[in-house]
């Protein structure tokens, strides 16, 4: 069980407390009666029941490198063991990846399952997998909860900090280039480390978690993960910038991952965490544009003022709580299934690239930006691009949204397989003969013709955490008509119509499309 847990001397009480929790989730949401549904739920019940780690570990990746112990990485005032894995023959100057488990996990669930070995064997970089034990809590949960080990310069976040300073030092890591992720009270520690270490980490991916310094204590946390407060987005980012160094002007992008039907942490955090982050980097919180990913996921991008994506939340429809992982050997496929890692999409792979490290991110070369894009024309599902050459160019890089689409050796591009209605930035850069590509070209937005009308009928809990709907004062408002839907709540449904890109209505009596 991927939650907060008080000292030992409360275990006794919080097993009575998940028991009946899980009884009440059976009733309310029974397996569906197939095999594999029966067969995931029980074992997620009975890894959260037991509050053990209790999970098989996969196979490491087809590499010599493995997962190995680090010591003497510092004072350690948060208790905490130090792993890491390193691809054979990593050359100095690349990423750092830190990766955090969750309550009863260990930094080797965390390797086995998580995904991130193949995309450090396949793009080139370090991870360090902190681990925590029941040693600092009764359910080895990472402490984000408590101020004394999520605070910059303290406990468990220092030890991490330290960890970091260690891997920079033995393997010659990008200080330019580290981010964090991490599961549950993983990703609760992961979104304090971005706010309190902003200097450190470039960005950060939230699995399943929750706001920065949302909780100050067991009490606090247990409200963060059930109801959380339903603050401003000024009043969330004011948080964050009270937790880093006077002065901070340069923020981590930040990438939110939640399930619709997280029973644990309620997919409402998803939402405060976008109004936090998007208001820390001074951007609204409507979407620059979203996009359908496999897995049931929608993905809403939020560009900074550049075009570049600052924020991205991908919301999982029907997925409980956990990491999303795709087993399978396909380039967007990666880990494995088990308690708390869930069949559904790759969320290391997207990150990976949201972050860069699939070598998409712009910059490093020299040649000069291209000058002159703009778009050629539109169709329901294409984009048309040109733009002036380089000299020294051997070729280009195209970025939609930040994240890299296709290279060409021509002056034109037409990208394909986008959906229709939706409106998508663009960038390109010139590539030398090295491949390093250069500086940006600004941006321009296609915007592709057309709109498939879809309907969708959920609560209006899940409405909002599917980006559909927004809540205010406790109502649900439908997104763009803002039709009022009722109480913010699982126990109103409602059927809303899609009928453009981000516009939502009421279609209870009958839905067109």
């Amino acid at each position: 069980m991927t939650e907060p847990h008080p000292p030992k001397r409360q275990a006794t009480h919080l097993r009575k407390h998940l028991a009946k929790h899980l009884a009440k989730h059976l009733v309310k949401h029974p397996p569906k009666h197939r095999p594999g549904g029966i067969r995931r739920w029980l074992t997620a019940a009975a890894g959260a029941l037991a509050l053990t780690a209790g999970l098989v570990a996969a196979g490491p990746p087809a590499s010599a490198a493995s997962l190995t112990q680090v010591t003497g990485f510092g004072t350690n005032p948060g208790n905490l063991s130090m792993y890491t894995y390193v691809p054979d023959g990593l050359p100095s100057g690349a990423p750092l990846v830190v990766a955090l488990h969750g309550c009863t996990q260990s930094a080797s669930d965390y390797y086995a399952h998580s995904g991130w070995p193949k995309f450090a064997d396949g793009y080139g970089f370090a991870v360090v997998f902190p681990q925590t034990s029941s040693a600092n809590n009764a359910n080895s949960c990472f402490n984000w909860f408590q101020p004394g080990d999520s605070a910059r310069g303290q406990g468990e976040a220092l030890s991490i900090k330290q960890m970091v300073d260690k891997a920079v030092a033995q393997y010659g890591s990008d200080t330019r280039r580290i981010y964090i992720t991490g599961l549950s009270a993983g990703a609760g520690m992961t979104a304090n480390m971005l706010a309190a270490y902003p200097d450190v980490f470039a960005g950060g991916a939230i699995d399943s978690g929750l706001p920065a310094s949302c909780a100050n204590s067991v009490s606090t946390a247990y409200t963060c993960m059930y109801s959380p407060p339903d603050k401003t987005p000024a009043q969330w980012g004011d948080l964050v910038r009270s937790a880093a160094p006077s002065g901070t002007t340069s923020w981590p992008r930040v990438a939110i991952w939640q399930g619709t039907a997280d029973t644990t942490v309620a997919p409402a955090n998803a939402t405060e965490l976008r109004d936090q982050w998007t208001d820390v980097w001074g951007i609204g919180q409507t979407p620059s544009r979203t996009e359908s990913l496999s897995g049931g996921t929608t993905l809403s991008v939020y560009d900074d003022t550049s075009g570049r994506p600052a924020v991205e939340v991908y919301s999982i429809a029907g997925m409980a709580h956990g990491l999303a992982v795709d087993p399978g050997s396909g380039t967007d496929q990666c880990g494995t299934a088990g308690t708390y890692y869930l069949d559904t999409i790759c969320s290391s792979y997207h990150t990976a690239r949201f972050w860069g490290l699939d070598g998409g991110d712009q910059g490093g070369g020299t040649l000069a930006a291209p000058t002159g894009l703009t778009v050629t024309g539109t169709t329901d599902t294409t984009a048309g691009l040109k733009w002036n050459a380089v000299d020294g160019a051997a070729s280009y890089a195209v970025y939609r949204g930040g994240t890299k689409v296709g290279t060409t050796t021509s002056t034109t591009y037409t990208d394909t397989g986008l959906a229709t209605g939706t409106s998508y930035g663009y960038t390109v850069a010139a590539v030398d003969t090295a491949g390093a590509a250069g500086a940006a070209s600004s941006t321009v937005t296609a915007t592709t013709t057309g709109f498939t009308p879809t309907c969708h009928t959920a609560s209006n809990y899940d409405h909002v955490a599917a980006g559909r709907a927004y809540q205010s004062g406790g109502y649900a408002y439908a997104k763009g008509s803002g039709q009022s839907m009722g109480l913010w709540n699982t126990y109103t449904t409602h059927t809303l119509e899609q009928t453009s890109a981000g516009y939502y209505v009421l279609a209870d009596s009958g839905c067109p499309a």
